[in-house]
């Protein structure tokens, strides 16, 4: 099954992405996709709703905006350099344990809203992602149970200032959480919709140009590794998106020398069963009263 929402910027509504591309309002069911969804097992509790209602759901134009397939999650956790070739690209040695750090939730939007170049930034890059949702609370689990706490898979690019990431301070959620800095989307894949997630294919073009062109087959700490480390360290709550890393290609590792976007560029992404999504860079400009 495939979530979207839907709507204008914080008046979405919950659908479903059917096989066929169709796309359909589920707002009848009563729950949006939010915490409290995932926790009362609202996937399964949707899916024998539409058996019987999704012959009466409304279609939803495809000219109609696509909104973050989760509606506030509690929290957005990132792993650092969890593929050995974008290590190796940013001059950092592969880390004996997870690199964690966060993104503010302020950060997602739509799968292809614009991207905002942030106020002064001079080193905005991109990173196309695969991310896993949580479905239901997890501390200290272990990692053979990993696979029975997971909603779903997100497509997800995590932009990155590099100056304000790197060179200030080095604390990385500062060059992580600018607004629109953290599109999901186009909807949530639950995990019926995949035989594995171990060999999937991550791409990112800028104007046309292919950056990256990875597998998940090369992450170094794979999904239920990820979830079973994060749980010794922090409650994970339904909802909770993880983004597990970003195999090389970035602005950053780029030769002779690094590569960062600048307004009017377009950026497109994708991955295997989850979508691709589009963002236009445009320039910051101060919000009107």
């Amino acid at each position: 099954m495939r979530l979207i929402r839907f709507g204008n910027i914080g008046e979405e509504k919950p659908g479903i992405q059917l096989p066929n591309g169709k796309r359909i309002d589920v707002s009848a069911f009563g729950q949006d996709y939010s915490e409290e969804f995932f926790a009362s097992g609202g996937i399964n509790l949707l899916r024998n709703w539409l058996e019987e209602n999704q012959r009466t759901c409304p279609e939803v134009s495809d000219d109609v905006r696509l909104g973050p397939p989760i509606k506030r999650p509690s929290k957005l956790v990132c792993i650092g350099l969890n593929y050995s070739d974008h290590a190796t690209e940013s001059n950092m040695q592969l880390p004996p344990e997870p690199v964690v750090f966060f993104k503010s939730t302020t950060a997602i939007c739509g799968p292809n809203d614009d991207l905002i170049i942030p106020k002064n930034s001079t080193k905005t890059d991109w990173e196309v992602e695969l991310a896993v949702v949580i479905g239901k609370k997890a501390s200290y689990i272990e990692e053979s149970e990993a696979a029975s706490y997971i909603a779903g898979y997100l497509l997800h690019n995590d932009y990155s200032e590099r100056e304000f990431q790197l060179e200030r301070s080095g604390q990385w959620v500062k060059g992580k959480s600018c607004d629109t800095f953290a599109p999901i989307g186009p909807w949530l894949a639950t995990p019926d919709e995949f035989s594995s997630i171990d060999n999937l294919r991550l791409w990112l073009s800028v104007n046309g140009k292919m950056m990256q062109d990875g597998s998940s087959a090369t992450l170094v700490f794979k999904v239920p590794y990820l979830i079973s480390y994060l749980s010794q360290f922090m409650t994970l709550l339904p909802g909770d998106i993880i983004s597990t890393g970003t195999p090389a290609g970035v602005g950053l590792g780029q030769k002779p020398q690094p590569f960062y976007l600048k307004a009017g560029d377009v950026i497109e992404l994708g991955i295997d069963g989850l979508g691709s999504s589009k963002q236009t860079a445009v320039s910051w400009s101060q919000p009107k009263n």
